[in-house]
């Protein structure tokens, strides 16, 4: 015959609690917020699709969030997301300026200026923000990804392996 499949000591051990942890649901949640996150991270960046040219300077240390001034590969002229016209674009900067608390440092203003933009445009923007009195004015670039030999001239750098996929040049 067959014994009991529990043990029968007083009903103890009758229902025991489970002692795994489902991870399923866990699991789902969290990849339902990496989609969300992964969709709503490029929105949360500035609005005017510029490309910016590469550089392998340091980033700054910015105590808080700067203004920013794009222009557009058509030229045209952004304050954070709106279009603004070149002589109204102080303007608005003074009444943004004015809009601070006193004791705070001025803001900074960072001009991103795309790629395919003629250089004169963007140093046009740059000194109508520094003429309107505007001290703290920089340019961005996209940051480039430097490799452990980015230091190293360009002759001493051995030839880098071509990607997968690609013929060498």
């Amino acid at each position: 015959m067959a014994g009991p499949l529990m043990k029968r000591g007083g009903g103890r051990g009758r229902y025991r609690p489970m002692s795994e942890i489902n991870v399923t649901p866990f699991v789902d949640v969290m990849l339902v917020l990496l989609i969300i996150f992964m969709v709503a991270a490029p929105m949360m960046t500035s609005g005017v699709p510029v490309d910016l040219p590469r550089t392998s300077a340091q980033p700054l240390n910015q105590e808080q969030e700067p203004l920013t001034i794009s222009v557009d590969p058509q030229g045209r002229i952004f304050l954070q997301e709106t279009e603004v016209q070149l002589d109204g674009l102080v303007t608005q900067l003074q009444a943004i300026g004015q809009t601070q608390q006193a004791g705070q440092p001025e803001r900074r203003i960072f001009v991103r200026g795309d790629r395919a933009i003629s250089y004169g445009r963007v140093m046009e923007v740059m000194g109508t923000i520094s003429a309107g009195g505007f001290t703290r004015v920089a340019l961005l670039a996209e940051q480039a990804n430097p490799g452990p030999r980015a230091a190293a001239p360009a002759a001493a750098r051995p030839a880098a392996p071509a990607p997968r996929g690609t013929a060498p040049r």
